[in-house]
């Protein structure tokens, strides 16, 4: 029903010079579909209370709602053409009303986990792109259509969302910061098994993959109460995003999913002193996948014990220092973080506060930058022994047209049940491994064939060391002429 919607939007966005990638694309979508659930969600909310006989007060003053500014109607429920703005008029007040009024809700917001201080956020931290205001009344009449009232349009539409998440997540080698493959999301979490109760946490969410997987693990779970509704609903899933992007298409993720009032907050994680962190700050389920490599500031490398300029090796000490004594965790990393110098103090760390259960290679082209990547399983409050590896060689190539799906995932869930060894899964006994460097590298003993990846700094080293001795073998050629 909305899949034709969300391409006309695309097709007029693409005409509009202020609007030039999928990003920019799903940006604009977003607050705008943003502010037409607002307006179905206050309908919702006045409507439930009076039915009980009280008095609602909408968050959105009347000049500033909807069907006020963007879709204002005639009687018989049209378009009233003579009220509704268009060209500059419409971009001018976008600009210069709407956009300051929304922003001002995070001043007036009584606290970070209100519906009213993420609007205040998400209005203080993108702008307005469509910068022809015919194009934008074309787009809110397109929008007008879609409705959040049947749990069967919510569903359309949070599928054409994460759609549109992954196209966003395809179009640039930054893409595995805005989308983590669904299906690997829901294999970690088939392995993590959260529970109705637990709080579930993600500092790095991007999209909100992992909280929006969770909540349809355990809503489907069994038949819920309405007090167990409620409970998955505002006091099970905590997330943190720093970047505005990632942040509303986060909020509108979690809202289509069926979340109203998305526990995340725009934040830099990294920020946090982990020192400071107390019992009542800690969870029971991490998930997460966590950028790596990206660039980060002197004072954030003071937050944490171990020092590093290394934002995913920064990242699993956060993820350890808030996961609850008994708590599991499933996080994504780059696989060089398995062996790699820097990280030896943060495995040491990881190994003796946590057991690090399991481990999964995943090969290289799961995320769209084509980074070998493994997925970390390990539980807080005792030491590793041994480990459980599980590589995932597959048949065919991965890309963005011949994605992984569920299908590849089924044999490593269903060795891991049994913790079976097979041509693909091994144990590693912690006593074998070498206490100095603690390298837990993927080397599958049961294949003669696998490739072993040297770090960077080995392959220079052995390049100056050539380049040495060929200057030295040049120097007795010239002696000699």
């Amino acid at each position: 029903m909305f899949e034709q919607s969300f391409k006309n939007i695309d097709n007029e966005l693409h005409k509009d010079a202020g609007c030039s990638t999928e990003m920019d694309y799903i940006e604009q979508t977003s607050w705008l579909l943003f502010l037409k659930y607002l307006e179905d969600l206050e309908n919702n909310r006045a409507m439930e209370a009076e039915l009980n006989g009280k008095k609602y007060t909408p968050i959105i003053d009347e000049n500033y709602t909807w069907s006020s500014w963007a879709y204002p109607k005639t009687a018989d429920g049209k378009l009233d053409y003579h009220k509704a703005m268009t060209g500059d008029d419409l971009v001018n007040f976008v600009r210069d009303k709407l956009w300051p009024y929304l922003a001002h809700f995070k001043e007036l917001a009584e606290a970070a986990d209100t519906l009213e201080y993420k609007i205040g956020v998400i209005f203080s931290e993108l702008r307005n792109k469509i910068n022809d205001g015919y194009i934008l009344r074309t787009v809110i009449n397109i929008m007008q259509e879609m409705r959040f009232q049947t749990s069967e349009e919510k569903h359309e539409l949070s599928e054409l969302y994460e759609g549109k998440i992954q196209n966003m997540g395809n179009s640039g080698r930054n893409g595995g910061e805005y989308y983590t493959p669904r299906p690997l999301i829901r294999g970690i979490i088939n392995v993590v098994q959260p529970k109705l109760g637990d709080k579930i946490y993600d500092g790095a969410c991007g999209s909100a993959g992992f909280l929006v997987e969770a909540f349809n693990y355990l809503k489907e779970s069994k038949q819920l109460t309405v007090d167990e509704m409620e409970i998955l609903q505002k006091k099970t899933l905590y997330g943190k995003e720093f970047k505005p992007l990632p942040y509303i298409i986060a909020i509108m993720n979690m809202i289509l999913h069926g979340v109203e009032a998305p526990n995340i907050i725009r934040k830099d994680t990294l920020s946090e002193n982990i020192m400071a962190v107390q019992t009542k700050d800690q969870f029971n389920v991490i998930l997460a996948n966590p950028p790596f490599g990206a660039a980060t500031s002197k004072s954030d490398i003071q937050n944490f014990p171990i020092k590093t300029s290394e934002t995913a090796y920064m990242f699993i000490q956060h993820f350890i220092k808030y996961l609850k004594a008994g708590g599991n965790a499933g996080v994504v990393i780059k696989n060089t973080f398995l062996s790699n110098g820097d990280a030896t103090e943060v495995r040491r760390e990881l190994l003796e506060s946590c057991n690090l259960y399991a481990v999964l290679d995943l090969p290289a082209k799961v995320f769209s930058a084509g980074v070998k990547t493994v997925v970390l399983f390990f539980k807080k409050g005792e030491p590793t022994k041994k480990i459980w590896y599980y590589q995932l060689n597959l048949d065919r190539n991965l890309g963005k047209t011949n994605p992984l799906n569920e299908n590849d995932l089924a044999d490593f869930l269903d060795c891991f049940k049994g913790q079976k060894e097979t041509e693909n899964s091994w144990f590693v006994d912690l006593k074998d491994v070498n206490p100095d460097t603690l390298d837990l590298s993927v080397k599958n003993p049961n294949r003669s064939d696998e490739v072993v990846y040297r770090e960077p700094k080995d392959i220079i080293a052995e390049i100056e060391q050539l380049d040495a001795e060929s200057a030295e073998i040049l120097a007795k050629i010239k002696e000699l002429m």
